[in-house]
């Protein structure tokens, strides 16, 4: 009932502990609250949550437009609706070192398990479209720096995305993401990887936990658990899986409502009542005072 009794710290060192086993870690996209729900009723180890996510969620394309309130609050909404740890994109930190900074904090206060910071220009692109351009080394390095000094937690996770095998090739990436790791970050994030032998290539450069970014429609082909794990991958991000879902099946419902006049051809799809009166735990608040939550739960359809 109403949020996670799981502290952030706890969810922090849960974190931790999970990067440094030796089976891979899932983590879906949530794009709002309840799908993180369902994310951990259904297994997963974690919750990722997009930047692409919250700017589409607001109707804006994934350019740098949001704000760090925005993503700070949304994406604390999220996280404390789950016992499982949730990393938030932070593109790249809005702003100069010191925006970096408070950005960590911010992110912390929120409840977050940890964030990851890029090498983009801001504003930003999609990592996974065309005419990215990275910035130097030195800033790089000056927002990953910024990003470790200011963390409260140490174990908040501080994970440096680079985008620079787009621009420069592979050979660049593991050279930057050597120095991001000396820089002091926690992880590496190596976007836009073409092949299994690139991320073991990223592998091979540094000895920090790595991530897989498995988007639909994007550079990277849909690899599976296994195969990652087989090149050293620790963690795999599924982030805007779910919103791609959904709004699929919210435009194939308006099409037929408009069609049909009725959506009756699509309530076989859709999520009962009973269902998601479960996912939102309307029972549990029933139980927590009848006399003010004093509604039925319906049956099973």
């Amino acid at each position: 009932m109403l949020y996670s009794a799981v502290t952030p710290e706890q969810k922090r060192i849960r974190f931790r502990e999970l990067l440094a086993a030796d089976t891979i870690a899932q983590f879906p996209g949530a794009f709002n609250p309840l799908s993180a729900r369902l994310i951990e009723e259904k297994g997963f180890e974690g919750v990722y949550i997009s930047g692409a996510v919250l700017a589409n969620d607001l109707g804006l394309p994934d350019i740098g437009l949001t704000t760090l309130t925005e993503v700070a609050t949304r994406a604390g909404q999220i996280a404390r609706m789950t016992d499982l740890p949730a990393i938030v994109d932070a593109d790249t930190g809005f702003g100069e070192p010191m925006n970096v900074a408070r950005t960590v904090q911010e992110i912390e206060n929120a409840g977050l398990a940890g964030l990851h910071i890029e090498d983009q220009f801001n504003p930003k692109r999609c990592g996974h479209l065309d005419g990215k351009n990275v910035v130097d080394l030195d800033t790089a390095a000056k927002r990953i720096r910024a990003a470790a000094d200011s963390r409260r937690d140490p174990n908040f996770l501080i994970m440096a995305r680079t985008d620079i095998r787009a621009v420069d090739g592979l050979a660049a990436a593991q050279d930057r993401a050597k120095a991001l790791v000396d820089a002091g970050a926690d992880a590496i994030f190596p976007e836009a990887m073409a092949t299994l032998a690139e991320f073991q290539a990223i592998r091979d450069a540094v000895d920090v936990p790595i991530l897989a970014n498995m988007t639909e429609f994007g550079k990277s082909e849909l690899f599976t658990t296994t195969q990652l794990q087989g090149v050293g991958v620790n963690m795999v991000i599924y982030p805007v899986t779910l919103l791609r879902s959904a709004m699929g099946a919210a435009e194939r419902t308006l099409d037929s409502i408009k069609a049909d006049g009725t959506q009756e051809a699509q309530v076989g799809a859709m999520l009962t009542r009973a269902r998601l009166y479960d996912l939102v735990d309307y029972e549990g608040y029933n139980r927590f005072d009848s006399g003010v939550f004093n509604f039925q739960v319906p049956g099973k359809h």
